[in-house]
């Protein structure tokens, strides 16, 4: 392999030095030889540079003129709590992994998340997806959920990535290729990076009205609250991050003149980054990243857009259904500030 270090962070890896064993390069290629996160797509363009790695379609590195975007690892490095995953075919928690179906029928998940007892972000986000396509500056990846006791659905999902000057887009197709009305959630998971520091000494500004209150022990969904009912929690106008906790959904997002929510986290010089997206994900998760690990304890801002809030399969709110053959789109941008 011919892996290149940036200065500051994680190794990038050329999608075509990825070789199984009969030598085929690139896209289609075998699992055979791989690394730990799958087949790596590195995109470059102008100042950017990103990787994305073929287990969960997970954004392992965003950085622009040299400077982390989003909280990196390794091509080699088993995914840290869904750093850049993507989450299909729902975001966040479904509580104890039950749910009914629109036909009266009980379903139970694998509970993903066992010290909360909660099936958590979805199906796809430990399944090798396909790198179905790529060049210099984009790349898709494809996956399928088969159906199961708890999802009993076929859903196909294609992710592109791709670079340009305001950022890097990820858009997200799924299309239901099974027979039932197939339920339908996704958001990504990137631990944005203001720059030097920690969470603590960043500025967020968040455009959102509302969030979605839980439990503390195990994050279950209560009700919809104003930002100003939680102290810290409004974030519409720019303000320090400081040692708040937050692992809450936010919605009631105000658009800006072009009808998209944009966040934004900021360092004292400055520079940040912005993540902008569309009407169709409506809620955004915040999570502070309080880990035990020094690593990635406050290291990270999760900046989830999503286009349901949790335990969407429970309350059906924003929950998209597809009927069979019907497709969603959702998409969403990570730019330097």
């Amino acid at each position: 392999m011919s892996d290149r270090t940036t200065t500051d962070g994680a190794d990038v890896t050329d999608v075509t030095d990825v070789t199984d064993e009969a030598g085929t390069d690139g896209a289609g290629a075998g699992t055979a030889g791989l690394p730990v996160s799958g087949r790596q797509a590195v995109l470059r363009h102008g100042g950017y540079e990103a990787a994305v790695a073929g287990v969960g379609a997970s954004l392992r590195v965003l950085r622009h003129e040299g400077r982390d975007l989003v909280r990196p690892f390794e091509a080699d490095e088993l995914r840290p709590v869904f750093s850049g995953a993507l989450l299909a075919p729902w975001p966040n928690r479904v509580v104890d992994g039950r749910w009914t179906s629109e036909d009266g029928v009980e379903h139970q998940l694998a509970l993903s998340e066992p010290d909360r007892g909660h099936a958590l972000h979805g199906l796809l986000g430990w399944v090798e997806w396909t790198l179905a396509a790529a060049d210099g500056s984009s790349a898709t990846f494809v996956a399928e959920t088969a159906p199961s006791d708890g999802y009993p659905y076929r859903v196909a999902v294609e992710a592109t990535f791709e670079l340009a000057d305001d950022g890097l887009t990820t858009t997200v197709a799924a299309t239901n290729v099974g027979a039932g009305r197939a339920p339908w959630g996704t958001g990504p998971h990137p631990y944005l990076v203001a720059g030097e520091g920690r969470v603590d000494d960043w500025t967020l500004r968040l455009p959102a009205d509302r969030y979605l209150e839980v439990t503390d022990d195990r994050l279950a969904p209560l009700e919809v609250r104003d930002v100003t009912a939680r102290e810290g929690f409004d974030f519409r106008e720019p303000r320090r991050v400081g040692d708040l906790f937050v692992d809450h959904a936010f919605t009631g997002l105000v658009p800006d003149a072009g009808g998209a929510t944009v966040v934004e986290l900021t360092a004292p010089d400055g520079r940040g980054v912005r993540m902008t997206s569309g009407p169709e994900l409506p809620w955004v998760q915040v999570h502070t990243a309080d880990r035990p690990e020094p690593g990635l304890d406050r290291t990270g801002l999760a900046v989830e857009p999503m286009t349901c809030p949790p335990d969407a399969l429970n309350s059906g709110t924003d929950l998209v259904v597809l009927d069979p053959g019907a497709s969603h789109v959702s998409s969403w941008t990570i730019a330097a500030i």
